[in-house]
């Protein structure tokens, strides 16, 4: 049986290396996120046993970024055909300055539970922001202990609320509510957030049409192969170019069912506290402790059902600690596929749209046969948690019957 190599986790600022740096050709395993300063364009995985000469490294990197220099870079000619063209076509894009205010009109909303070192992290990552928020609320979702509220105290411009009712969704209706600012962002307690994060996700709101975003998640380590499964088929990046997602998206994606799983995560999303009013809060019947989670999902549902725009801005940028063990990676996924199963229900329950039941009862089953036969009969790799994964359908569909008239709470 092959032994799990860790990968070293590499920021690689193209802006900053007249060449290309000569960590980047060492023989082992290797994620790098690439940048043009705080520009995240592009990533590249590199494998343990995977040799390559710096020309072959040169044109992955060109490779990787390609995407997101096309996107920044309009009416750009063939891509550049070395590290210093490449350099160059940015330097000509990205020539200008940009001001940044000391502060932001947004509200921050953490919720977390019996994890006060990771909290800790996350609250001295956001006292880092250029681009300070107004207000940091911390939910103390039922913690058993008094340690999260302590290390919310530690930091003087954090508000700690306690939230006695276990549940991520019930935490996160509570800090919106508790929000005193017209922008509300969310991210997770094992979160370390980018300077720039606050200013990005607020300016994404400069759209009047833009009523929620979401932003890009980068993999904090993958020192174990419960974090590299995780980051390479599950993954919170949602990729390096803004995506919007409105009622054009919306009308030619409902007919199978509309993949609002994709939009991005809940460790990086923001609304505009009006569209509580107008849609309502999170679904608490999807918490983790409930249906297993996706009650980001679900409200992005209503919120494109409802006619508005959700966008994804990549500048916005948090990193996240995945689960380290495979027993916990495992759990967290049946949970995942429980959530997102009840989700679709509960949305097939709420619209009409057939196109929820098309997805879940005619895509669904071919997918996992195909897995099934794939992974058979050693289920390797990506194939380790498919029974797993269906469980969680089976789970969330009886878990929908049973609460499907139980109250979402999720309304004013």
């Amino acid at each position: 049986m092959a032994i799990f190599k860790p990968y070293n986790c590499f920021y690689l600022d193209i802006a900053a290396h007249v060449n290309l740096p000569e960590f980047v050709m060492h023989n082992e395993g290797q994620y790098i996120v690439l940048w043009w300063n705080a520009l995240p364009i592009g990533h590249l995985f590199i494998k343990p046993e995977e040799v390559l000469t710096p020309a072959a490294y040169e044109a992955k990197v060109i490779h990787a970024t390609s995407w997101a220099v096309n996107h920044y870079v309009k009416d750009m000619v063939p891509l550049p055909e070395s590290w210093s063209a490449l350099r160059t076509i940015l330097a000509n894009a990205f020539n200008h300055t940009e001001t940044i205010p000391q502060t932001c009109k947004a509200s921050v909303v953490i919720c977390t539970r019996n994890r006060a070192d990771h909290l800790h992290q996350c609250l001295t990552s956001l006292q880092q922001q250029e681009c300070k928020p107004a207000e940091i609320i911390v939910v103390d979702n039922a913690s058993v202990d008094d340690r999260t509220k302590k290390t919310a105290e530690a930091f003087p411009n954090v508000k700690y609320i306690w939230e006695g009712r276990p549940g991520l969704d019930i935490a996160r209706n509570t800090g919106a509510k508790a929000a005193t600012e017209a922008i509300v962002l969310y991210t997770d307690d094992d979160t370390r957030i980018h300077p720039r994060w606050v200013y990005e996700a607020v300016k994404t709101f400069d759209d009047p049409s833009v009523m929620a975003m979401t932003g890009l998640v980068l993999a904090a380590e993958l020192n174990t192969e419960a974090q590299w499964l995780f980051e390479r088929h599950w993954p919170f990046n949602r990729g390096f170019i803004d995506k919007r997602y409105d009622s054009a998206f919306f009308a030619s994606t409902v007919e199978n069912g509309t993949p609002v799983w994709n939009i991005g995560a809940g460790a990086n999303m923001g609304f505009r506290k009006d569209i509580f009013s107008q849609v309502g809060y999170f679904d608490e019947r999807l918490d983790v402790g409930a249906a297993g989670c996706s009650g980001d999902s679900e409200i992005w549902y209503r919120i494109l059902a409802s006619g508005n725009t959700i966008h994804y801005n990549p500048r916005a940028i948090v990193s996240h600690y995945h689960r380290d063990g495979m027993d916990k990676f495992k759990y967290q996924i049946f949970h995942y596929m429980r959530g997102f199963t009840a989700a679709i229900l509960i949305q097939y329950q709420r619209f009409r749209h057939k196109g929820n039941l098309r997805h879940l009862f005619r895509s669904l089953p071919p997918y996992y046969a195909w897995l099934l036969v794939r992974g058979f009969p050693y289920n390797r790799g990506r194939y380790k948690t498919i029974f797993a994964e269906i469980r969680g359908v089976f789970s969330g569909i009886l878990f929908y019957i049973k609460h499907r008239n139980t109250p979402s709470n999720h309304s004013l």
